[in-house]
């Protein structure tokens, strides 16, 4: 994009080559600074008209800190940083661009997260919070839910879901990580069998108000995709029972989800996945275990942090309503655009 946007009486270059990391204005001084300690907080600051009609959003990701001797141009200590500008494009646009790729190079794919992408919420939360409430922590479960507890320095008194329940308050604040998170919600069913899980799996979706929660802007662009003879594939962290579940209601077939996958022993879950699970680089592993190495993915569609290299591995990288981690991770997906929301 060229032109630039006025925030808070500063000038922010607008075009892909002035938005990342030392990009530079009138005088050779820095389009952003860098905050020391910014926020989740996100607060929209300008919505500017491209020369082509287009809608830019210009993300602020920090709260405004009174710095002394900042400035909101120089890259001063404690500054606050805009992030790259992230232009948004109607679902029509984003299948434009993604025909324009199959006509280039016939036989690609197209892929997609599933939790905050083509729907809202977390079906992944969903279940684990199911098992809380109302499941049965097996003795192989219990025995590994501990010894993950004393691993990351949790306590590991009382039953296994009492510990579950720590292990899932820790992760929420900072002290378990993310994706031994979604391990664990994937093999916390050890000692069950696969149609057990299977039913506990479709009664949560059941209950859980699907869909009222689907994103139909990115439904309609993966419509096309498939009336068009395009593969579609589904690639997400959660467990493989519950998207599955939550995938057959929108046209996915269990060849095309890739999830996180427990281990079993004949037809009981033990209490372990298969490495990797989709998250972070591990989406584009399992992928490309799926279509092959040289497969092109024309699009992907995500929203959060661990869809950034699903993101940049394709063509057209498409954020779906994305949360502000997304946002601030914005220069890591070149060409990264925002799908507009259907009304």
């Amino acid at each position: 994009m060229d032109g630039a946007v006025a925030v808070g009486g500063v000038a922010v270059a607008g075009g892909a080559g002035a938005a990342g990391a030392g990009a530079t204005g009138a005088g050779g001084a820095a389009a952003w600074a860098r905050a020391v300690a910014p926020s989740k907080a996100e607060v929209p600051t300008a919505i500017a008209k491209h020369p082509n009609a287009a809608r830019v959003r210009i993300v602020l990701l920090s709260f405004l800190f009174k710095v002394r001797g900042a400035s909101l141009v120089q890259a001063a200590q404690g500054a606050i940083r805009y992030d790259l500008a992230v232009e948004e494009q109607t679902a029509d646009v984003v299948w434009n661009r993604i025909e324009a790729l199959v006509r280039a190079q016939p036989g690609g794919v197209v892929a997609t997260d599933g939790d905050g992408t083509l729907w809202s919420g977390d079906v992944g939360e969903d279940l684990f919070h199911a098992f809380l409430d109302h499941g049965r922590a097996e003795p192989p479960a219990l025995e590994a839910i501990c010894r993950q507890a004393r691993v990351h320095g949790q306590s590991d008194a009382g039953t296994g879901v009492d510990v579950a329940r720590r292990i899932h308050a820790a992760y929420l604040d900072g002290r378990y990580p993310e994706e031994r998170m979604c391990e664990l919600m994937a093999w916390c069913f050890a000692g069950w069998t696969r149609d057990e899980v299977r039913d506990f799996a479709r009664d949560v979706i059941d209950r859980g108000g699907l869909a009222g929660r689907l994103h139909d802007e990115v439904l309609g662009v993966l419509g096309r995709a498939r009336a068009a003879g395009l593969p579609v594939v589904l690639v997400s962290a959660s467990p493989v029972a519950v998207v599955e579940e939550a995938g057959s209601r929108l046209g996915f077939d269990p060849a095309s989800i890739v999830a996180a996958r427990p281990t079993f022993a004949a037809d009981t879950m033990l209490p372990d996945v298969e490495r990797p699970i989709p998250y972070g680089p591990g989406k584009v592993a399992c992928l490309r275990a799926r279509i092959g190495k040289d497969t092109p993915v024309y699009a992907a569609f995500g929203d959060n942090a661990f869809d950034v290299h699903l993101l940049a591995s394709a063509g057209v990288a498409v954020a779906v309503r994305p949360k502000p981690r997304l946002r601030a991770r914005a220069a890591d997906v070149p060409g990264l655009v925002e799908i507009a929301q259907a009304r």
